[in-house]
């Protein structure tokens, strides 16, 4: 269930998703999105990524809670998180600039998402939460992802927080968003008007640049599937699994 596509309009791959249960990010969104996003990178006629999506108000609720109600055995934990891991790292090692429209809430896996892009435009509306702890879980394969954008403290703050929404304000102070706009159409604009600058940058200087700004993160082929089997190991514990069947 759910549905993705891309669109190539004056060389931006716009990456669009949209699922029924807010946005959420299923395994078989999740594993067309890394399809595409590596495609676009090795498609000539793109020069800039954008990931948007569609008909809700949420940008991104974060996992599939009727997929993980279904996890029974440590290895469909595992399966189900590497799901994110592999998405980050899809996103890691990308030669071309990924930018975020974020038109409204998002939630665990979807501010991993986020982190992962390199530019995010966002709405007022657009508030953020972690709610993984509030779970008996943690947000520990997109950790890395969202303490490198935000910084530690902020998201010891983020994380402890999960039962608290952080304003669109907060997360530009932090650094997750780089532009706010008061409403979507006025986004949209901004997105456009800087869509213009990012597509004339000349494509060799702008991969090394984007290399530059991933620097350090090479072991992260490690480190988020060794999350991804933590994350896996607590979503089985009878604290969890109480929670998660009661929502």
């Amino acid at each position: 269930m759910g549905e993705i596509n891309i669109k190539i309009k004056d060389h931006v791959g716009k990456i669009t998703f949209h699922h029924p249960k807010g946005n959420c990010l299923s395994q078989e969104i999740i594993n067309k999105l890394i399809t595409l996003l590596e495609k676009a990178d090795k498609d000539p006629k793109i020069a800039v990524i954008l990931i948007q999506s569609e008909g809700g108000k949420a940008f991104c609720s974060g996992a599939n809670l009727q997929a993980l109600k279904k996890i029974s055995t440590i290895n469909e934990g595992i399966s189900f998180f590497m799901d994110f891991s592999n998405l980050i790292n899809a996103i890691r090692k990308l030669s071309k600039f990924v930018i975020a429209r974020v038109n409204g809430p998002s939630v665990g896996g979807g501010v991993g998402l986020i982190s992962a892009c390199d530019y995010v435009f966002a709405c007022k509306q657009a508030s953020i939460k972690l709610s993984e702890l509030s779970l008996g879980l943690g947000p520990y394969v997109i950790e890395p992802a969202v303490s490198r954008k935000i910084g530690s403290p902020a998201f010891a703050e983020l994380s402890l927080d999960s039962n608290e929404w952080k304003s669109s304000k907060w997360a530009k102070e932090k650094g997750l968003f780089n532009q706010i706009s008061e409403n979507i159409a006025q986004m949209d604009l901004e997105i456009e008007k800087k869509m213009v600058s990012f597509v004339s940058f000349p494509k060799e200087a702008s991969k090394k640049l984007r290399q530059l700004h991933w620097k350090g993160t090479d072991h992260w082929d490690e480190l988020l599937p060794k999350n991804a089997k933590i994350t896996a190991e607590l979503a089985l514990s009878d604290f969890t699994q109480k929670i998660i069947k009661s929502l």
